[in-house]
């Protein structure tokens, strides 16, 4: 009990734990600053080479790193107030950066129903989603949000894990009164009850919009309530658009908190709407940012913002902009992602040989890269099936020609099926893969007996195949697709199990380095920010996170159980657990 105080003590407290004489001014080393804080007696892992790298301490000041190395000369810096943490023989680190994800969308997913499926939720049945939409109209968790929208909300639902797809009829039997809407897991499809298909105008008579498609009972045009694509984002972005300021400040702000639970320094915003801009904005200015929020503007709807101050290199209280984002399909787990070949077994309502569709035609994709990179906007395109893969990889060429090559780090988010000749363009044109390899946990099963099958299946998110081509990549979560956990990224990118325990392309794992590197180093390269971020180097900004255990010393299976205790941005801590 008493050893588990002293961590307490030294962890959470962030109390002296040291009995030497405080240093005066007059004592301090020529040119040495005093440390705010000093951290020692754990693993170090610095981040800063090809393999792993350890110092004794570290000290930092303000926000920034000011000594990284041995205990003795970090304990020079000490003084005054200067606050000593004693690592108990925990592992201090460089904070996650986040590779890509929506920081305001998980505020939504934290205000609203969870119906995800285990091991996130307990939606495991279109009848257990029905009981908790229901009983979420009491629960003062989600009480807010209803109140102040009058819908009912509930967030991801997955076919892959269901007995059968939830249907309007299914919805009804939660309210014909409000309108009641779930967003899939992937965030590219929703189910509508009659009465939010009524208030949006879909009805037998609504074509499908471009780029999307709404769901027909079968031998009918009536909508059978289930939306994909834009004919899915229609319909949330007009809700989103109902929100009041206070309801999106708070939805930020419940967003922000998971992010720095799970070791996360830097967030990202990767499809930023007028909304979320402006309320991103708000909380910048009112300093309710803990961590850098860096956003990418929907290219498509919202790339008005892009002429705003905040679009810079530098952040303003914690935000910036970074670029602008594309859509270019859907989803693999979904199955509106667009491949090349046909869906090993097709969706309700389509034919065998149904391979997916674009968002844009060709020309559309071509002006929009080439657009970006005539702005000198970095720009992040979302790419799932090889058939949009190939489209963006032929806009960038095409940009590139016309514009000519330069460091422009077009990031290509998801990657989820590409291909071998595919990988080996990337490099050539300069484009920086963001990967997502968690799908071979949540989705990995689906992917094999009904999405792709073998071997297609056995090559998605293939982090080895990248590195060994020589690129960096980076790995994420797409919160809220699923929750922003760091450990789980990590876990699925080493282990690649699937939730029946079986390892899908074995070839594709990595080390637990390389895999933290995805995470750290190689993130912040994607954002231009390799010079203050992703590593424990003096001058680079203090953002840390302290875990239980070290992930380079544990056995790989057990990496989905660390724990993150402290989170540090900028050298304030932000989260403790417990």
């Amino acid at each position: 009990m008493k050893h588990h105080l002293a961590i307490a003590c030294s962890l959470l407290a962030l109390t002296a734990c040291d009995n030497r004489p405080e240093q005066t001014a007059k004592t301090l080393p020529l040119q040495v600053s005093a440390a705010d804080t000093i951290y020692y007696g754990g693993d170090i892992l610095t981040m800063t080479g090809d393999e792993p790298e350890y110092a004794q301490a570290i000290a930092t000041q303000g926000d920034k790193i000011i000594f990284v190395g041995d205990k003795t000369k970090a304990l020079e810096f000490k003084f005054g107030k200067t606050k000593l943490i004693d690592l108990q023989g925990k592992t201090l680190m460089p904070g996650f950066v986040d590779g890509h994800s929506h920081v305001y969308g998980v505020g939504l997913q934290a205000m609203v129903a969870n119906v995800l499926p285990s091991p996130d939720g307990d939606a495991n049945s279109v009848e257990q989603i029905v009981n908790m939409l229901t009983a979420a109209q009491n629960n003062p968790d989600y009480t807010t949000f209803i109140e102040k929208t009058g819908a009912i909300l509930g967030f991801g639902y997955d076919d892959a894990e269901l007995d059968r797809y939830p249907t309007k009829m299914d919805l009804d039997r939660v309210s014909t009164e409000k309108p009641v809407i779930i967003i899939h897991t992937s965030g590219h499809l929703s189910v509508a009850n009659s009465k939010a298909l009524t208030l949006a105008g879909i009805d037998e008579n609504t074509e499908n919009p471009k780029g999307g498609l709404i769901r027909r009972m079968a031998n009918s045009q009536e909508p059978n309530g289930v939306l994909e694509e834009n004919a899915h984002f229609g319909l949330l972005f007009k809700l989103m658009q109902s929100f009041d300021p206070d309801l999106q400040d708070l939805m930020l702000q419940e967003g922000q908190k998971l992010y720095t639970k799970y070791g996360y320094t830097t967030a990202q915003e990767g499809r930023a709407t007028q909304e979320a801009y402006d309320s991103m904005v708000r909380a910048s200015k009112a300093d309710k940012f803990v961590i850098d929020v860096v956003a990418y503007a929907d290219m498509a709807t919202s790339s008005s913002f892009m002429d705003s101050t905040y679009n810079s290199k530098h952040y303003t209280n914690h935000f910036r902009i970074g670029g602008v984002k594309l859509n270019f399909d859907g989803s693999p787990q979904g199955k509106t992602a667009w491949l090349s070949h046909p869906y090993l077994k097709a969706p309700e309502g389509q034919e065998q040989g149904y391979a997916g569709y674009p968002t844009f035609n060709d020309e559309q994709a071509y002006q929009y890269v080439e657009t970006a990179f005539a702005n000198g906007w970095q720009v992040m395109t979302h790419a799932n099936g090889d058939a949009a893969i190939e489209q963006f990889l032929d806009a960038v060429e095409n940009a590139n020609n016309k514009l000519g090559k330069k460091d422009r780090r077009p990031v290509l988010i998801h990657g989820q099926t590409i291909r071998q000749d595919q990988v080996n363009r990337l490099k050539e044109l300069g484009i920086f893969p963001s990967l997502f390899p968690m799908h071979t946990f949540y989705w990995g099963d689906w992917h094999v007996n009904s999405v792709l099958g073998h071997p297609r299946a056995d090559f998605i998110s293939p982090t080895h195949a990248v590195r060994k081509q020589g690129l960096m990549f980076s790995t994420h979560h797409d919160a809220p697709v699923a929750l922003p956990n760091a450990l789980r990224v990590l876990d699925a990118t080493v282990n690649r199990t699937t939730r029946t325990d079986k390892v899908l392309g074995p070839e594709q794992r990595v080390s637990v380095y390389t895999a933290l590197q995805a995470m750290t180093t190689w993130p912040a390269y994607q954002h231009f920010e390799e010079t203050s971020k992703g590593q424990l180097k003096q001058g680079m900004q203090a953002d840390l996170i302290i875990l239980d255990n070290n992930p380079l010393k544990i056995k790989p299976e057990e990496l989905h159980n660390l724990q993150v205790l402290a989170t540090i941005s900028r050298g304030k801590t932000v989260y403790r657990k417990n």
